[in-house]
């Protein structure tokens, strides 16, 4: 990956429907130019895909919390995994390192639903614990920080 292809990157973070050709014009060059570095960048695996990213509380998810899950001692860490997939409440879920198994970022639409999402989690078989930190703001979120020079 050389620093054009690390410019093409930065672009489409910041605007993922840039054209080829806006793109071209960006970086210098022509537009199949571009499409051939896109493509081998995205069957390398480096680009994993493309999204809109949604306002949550315009769709009626008001609450956001983060939910650490602590396993049983018993439990299998990727069937709980399965499990959590199932909850369409949870919107990332990382495993981690330290006291929780898991990191959840829920969105619910109010207290109650996350009220209820908790119960669902503690419900889950495997899991023996939560706990959660409601966010009270975002001050940002999916942020496009500049990626780090090569070393």
């Amino acid at each position: 990956m050389d620093a054009v292809d690390r410019q093409l990157i930065q672009a489409l973070r910041e605007n993922g429907r840039a054209s080829y050709a806006e793109l071209g014009r960006l970086v210098g060059l022509s537009g199949p130019s571009v499409t051939d570095r896109i493509n081998r960048l995205e069957s390398a695996g480096v680009i994993t895909g493309y999204r809109a990213t949604v306002d949550a509380k315009s769709l009626g998810l008001g609450v956001t919390a983060l939910i650490g899950i602590s396993l049983s001692d018993a439990a299998d860490h990727e069937d709980v995994a399965r499990r959590l997939k199932d909850l369409a409440e949870i919107e990332d879920c990382w495993f981690i390192a330290g006291d929780d198994s898991f990191m959840l970022k829920v969105r619910a639409s109010d207290v109650d639903g996350l009220e209820k999402t908790i119960r669902r989690l503690s419900g889950t078989r495997g899991v023996s614990r939560t706990r959660t930190t409601i966010v009270l703001s975002t001050k940002w979120e999916n942020r496009v920080g500049e990626l780090p020079e090569e070393s």
